[in-house]
């Protein structure tokens, strides 16, 4: 396996490093000193939307950096895992840059979803207007009432009554939700309980503006609300849609999920490198620029040997997200599960591990909001969470490397 860039990324990564470098770090700090100062907090309705970020990826779609996850030319950048990699990974060292060049999530999942298992109308309907980042998504799967790692566990249901399907059920963390150009969720219900557990569920695009989606209230995490994407929790009350509203048709909806969250793990883990650098980038600068007791503080307390060890567990953690993106382009996502396990253990908590540790140098402008150290350890934190908890992909993991060993991976001996 080859992880060089090809002449192709090399391309990109400098024409996105420039643009992040000239266009992007200049607005940031403002960006989230007027959310912050805005104080609109969990009132939605009352979101605002920067027209600096708009006003960039206007500029950036111009510019062809747009919609590089998906690999068919002329839809996305037609890029393999592999080559996009490092591009999202440059992506991650800004909180705001992946959606200026309209690769974030939950919208990239959802533009996947569409495009992998979408109808033509509703790629027209949706998939289009997402693609030119004129709309946002949500997606609606985890549940506040079952244990969610499970997703065989939905409890909401998408039941089909003649020529509709009627959702009922409650969803939260609906990320996305918030944002005043959010326009469609999916949605993932329970449609057949007599099925096997693989094939019960269902996906079903929602319009929001549909009668009976009623946005309860948006959830902080550590206190903030992520204006103006926002994760919300939802209420679907006797909503009525068309069949043709089902993405694939009844019962697909595990299977959408697998297609969806392979990918969608591996970005976030290649968006978490980024940010870990640009954590450590601020840890030495910090270190460098303060003294104490007549020395930098870099120079103090083993710190020189904490910075190695971080560099080493960075370099650790590039290499298998790379190992699993070149295993997601060999043989697909669902091949490629306990790479892409493994991957979403490791990147998470070593980023947690570098902005902790840079947290430190910083003492307490670290938990300020003078720099982004602080939503970045949110960023991270959640991330040991969302798309699985590590305990789950531990446990997949486990059962898969047991499996070698002719054993089935269930604890039980019956």
């Amino acid at each position: 396996m080859d992880f060089s860039h090809s002449p192709k990324t090399k391309d990109y990564l400098k024409r996105i490093e420039t643009f992040m470098r000239e266009r992007v770090a200049p607005v940031e700090a403002a960006h989230f000193s007027e959310m912050m100062n805005a104080q609109r907090g969990g009132d939605w309705t009352r979101w605002k939307i920067n027209p600096e970020i708009e006003r960039l990826k206007k500029e950036a779609q111009a510019e062809g950096l747009w919609n590089l996850f998906l690999p068919e030319e002329g839809v996305g950048a037609g890029l393999s895992n592999v080559d996009y990699a490092p591009l999202c990974e440059a992506m991650g060292r800004s909180l705001i840059a992946p959606e200026i060049f309209n690769c974030n999530a939950p919208d990239t999942g959802n533009m996947e979803v569409l495009w992998k298992y979408g109808s033509e109308e509703q790629k027209a309907t949706w998939l289009e207007p997402l693609l030119r980042g004129e709309i946002r998504s949500a997606f609606c799967m985890t549940e506040p009432a079952v244990a969610s790692s499970d997703a065989t566990n939905m409890q909401a249901t998408a039941t089909v009554e003649g020529d509709e399907v009627v959702l009922n059920g409650r969803k939260w963390w609906s990320s996305g939700i918030g944002h005043p150009h959010c326009r469609v969720a999916i949605f993932m219900g329970l449609t057949d309980p007599e099925a096997d557990r693989h094939h019960r569920h269902s996906m079903v695009l929602v319009p929001l503006d549909t009668p009976g989606v009623k946005i309860e209230r948006m959830l902080p995490v550590f206190n903030e609300y992520d204006e103006p994407f926002g994760h919300g929790e939802v209420l679907f009350d006797n909503v009525r849609l068309p069949k043709s509203a089902f993405i694939q048709g009844p019962g697909k909806g595990f299977e959408i999920a697998q297609g969806r969250l392979g990918p969608g793990r591996i970005h976030h883990c290649m968006r978490a490198l980024g940010a870990a650098e640009r954590a450590l980038q601020l840890m030495i600068e910090r270190g460098l620029s303060r003294e104490a007791f007549g020395k930098s503080i870099i120079h103090l307390g083993g710190n020189r040997e904490r910075i190695a060890d971080l560099r080493a567990a960075i370099d650790q953690a590039r290499l298998l997200t790379l190992y699993a993106a070149w295993k997601i382009d060999q043989v697909g996502a669902l091949a490629a599960l306990t790479e892409i396990s493994a991957i979403k253990v490791v990147a998470p908590n070593v980023l947690q591990q570098v902005i902790d540790e840079a947290i430190q140098m910083h003492g307490g402008c670290g938990v300020s909001n003078d720099v982004p150290l602080a939503a970045m350890y949110a960023q991270a934190r959640v991330l040991r969470i969302v798309d699985g908890p590590d305990a789950v992909h531990r446990g997949m993991m486990a059962r898969m490397e047991l499996g070698k060993y002719g054993h089935s991976g269930s604890r039980s001996r019956k």
